[in-house]
């Protein structure tokens, strides 16, 4: 039988108490890991995953451990509005102890695989805290690699004001460079779709062809733009004549 190495120890221990945290009814997992003396509680999340233009964005982000009324609202950043999250975007990051947002360009993403691009991103992330984590929380991701206390949730941001706060920096810093992108190819529509798989989007591609950010081993992109290609002159001939 393999003998356990630290990181799968401390991925037990994590999970464990996560696991306790829930089955005695507490809403948010932060406030038990603190309670057993996790002082930095980490959550890490990422946004454009599914997008098709653009990077995937991961953040990481170590909240205080005490009340912060500006703060208040975190919980399941889903379902929060534009506004709202561009309005906790500016208290996470002036109350936050850490925090470090990273973006994978989708060149990267088209190399490496979106699965790698993502899990090296958290790594990233965690890496990048100017503090070192008691524990890292992540919205059901996996990261073995961890020596620190670590453990997935599923549905995260909604249990762990933590990850909540990782998705809101995540996604507003990612909308805002999709905003920032648009006016480089304005053919697209990204400030309004961000880059997923919109019809409008794929009619651009077909008329425009993608450009530079598009995550072009992403069906839906490649075919796009292979029929966009498929409408291009083709010349013949050497060169000179």
């Amino acid at each position: 039988m393999a003998r356990p190495t630290p990181q799968s120890a401390a991925r037990a221990r994590g999970a464990e108490l996560v696991q306790q945290a829930l089955s005695e009814g507490y809403s948010f997992v932060d406030d038990y890991l603190r309670f057993h003396g996790f002082t930095h509680v980490a959550g890490v999340d990422e946004a454009g995953r599914g997008a098709c233009c653009g990077p995937i964005t991961i953040a990481s982000c170590v909240l205080p451990d005490h009340d912060v009324p500006e703060l208040e609202g975190l919980n399941d950043s889903k379902k929060l509005t534009p506004r709202r999250r561009e309005k906790l975007f500016g208290a996470i990051t002036e109350h936050a102890v850490a925090y470090k947002i990273v973006h994978i360009p989708a060149a990267e993403i088209d190399q490496k695989g979106i699965q790698y691009a993502n899990i090296n991103g958290m790594y990233r992330a965690v890496a990048g805290l100017s503090v070192e984590p008691d524990v890292v929380l992540t919205d059901a991701v996996h990261l073995p690699e961890l020596a620190c206390e670590h453990a997935p949730l599923v549905k995260g941001d909604a249990l762990s004001p933590a990850i909540s706060a990782a998705s809101i920096l995540a996604k507003v810093s990612r909308d805002r460079l999709m905003v920032e992108m648009d006016g480089q190819y304005p053919d697209y529509g990204l400030a309004g779709h961000k880059g997923y798989g919109t019809a409008k989007h794929m009619a651009a591609v077909r008329l425009h062809g993608g450009c530079l950010e598009h995550r072009y081993t992403y069906s839906n992109v490649a075919t796009a733009h292979a029929e966009w290609a498929s409408t291009q002159p083709r010349e013949e001939g050497h060169p000179g004549q």
